[in-house]
């Protein structure tokens, strides 16, 4: 059956090489047995044309099989669908990391020249120091307290000698003169609320009994003198024997003249006015405000 379905160039060319190599055996039988001759190269075969032949009468088909009825297919489940993982996110792509540029050697530092170790000196041991005892703070010492201010005594509230108690200012009433104690009185034409009036001449007086330290008063004639036009006077201020002030010569309607005296250590005091014309007798000489700081 093979054979049947080759076609017939292809067993022409069959036939040619088959009687090719039976012209070749013969050749050899009949040179007998010479020297071995190397063989040539297989040429490629020729092929030779060949006639074509008449083709046989087509063999009868065989009767064809019977067809097989198909088997009906059997519906098969559906496979379970695998579950999907979830694409996991991408990463990203790691930022190139630029190639550090080359450090460049350090040089090598020269190195120190040695020195060769020298006999480190002897340590002389320092002496321990005595303990010291602390001294004492000083306490501060208590702030003084302000001298308290002094007392003023009038000379028109003094009392005189022979009724006092020897602890503040009195008058000497054996020593002294007449003198008027006022409430009110003017000079030169200024009204003054306190004060003593005398007649020239006059001394007044007084044993301090304390310490004391300053007289003050104005002093100058009575305005009752100036309506008169009597003479001038003179005021002094004595304290134990020795002068301490003096005033000029001040005539009737003169304008007040003031007076401070410091009478520090002193034991008494005398004031003491003094006539300057014919008619100062009659002057009426006042001390206005006339006091005695004591302390």
């Amino acid at each position: 059956a093979a054979a049947e379905g080759l076609g017939a160039p292809a067993k022409a060319g069959i036939a040619a090489v088959m009687a090719i190599a039976a012209a070749a055996g013969l050749a050899w039988a009949m040179a007998g047995d010479p020297e071995p001759v190397a063989a040539p190269k297989p040429s490629q075969p020729v092929v030779t044309p060949v006639a074509p032949q008449e083709s046989a009468p087509p063999a009868e088909p065989e009767p064809a099989a019977k067809p097989v009825p198909p088997v009906p297919p059997v519906a098969a489940e559906p496979p379970a669908p695998e579950p999907v993982a979830a694409a996991a996110p991408a990463k990203p792509a790691p930022k190139a990391t630029p190639t550090p540029e080359p450090t460049p050697p350090a040089s090598p530092s020269p190195e120190p020249p040695r020195s060769s170790p020298s006999a480190s000196p002897k340590q002389t041991p320092k002496p321990t120091p005595k303990p010291t005892t602390p001294r004492p703070t000083p306490k501060p010492s208590p702030e003084k307290p302000a001298p308290a201010p002094p007392t003023v005594y009038q000379v028109d509230e003094l009392d005189y000698g022979i009724f006092g108690d020897g602890t503040k200012p009195e008058v000497s009433m054996a020593e002294s003169g007449f003198m008027w104690q006022r409430r009110g009185l003017s000079t030169g034409g200024t009204r003054y609320p306190y004060g003593v009036s005398v007649h020239a001449p006059s001394s007044l007086v007084i044993d301090l009994n304390r310490q004391c330290t300053s007289y003050d008063a104005v002093v100058g004639t009575d305005d009752l003198s100036a309506l008169f036009g009597m003479g001038g006077v003179r005021f002094s201020v004595y304290g134990d024997g020795q002068r301490l002030w003096r005033s000029g010569v001040i005539e009737a309607g003169d304008p007040p003249v003031p007076v401070h005296v410091d009478i520090t250590g002193r034991s008494r005091i005398r004031l003491v006015v003094e006539e300057t014309g014919p008619l100062g007798r009659a002057a009426i000489a006042n001390w206005a405000e006339s006091r005695i700081s004591c302390s």
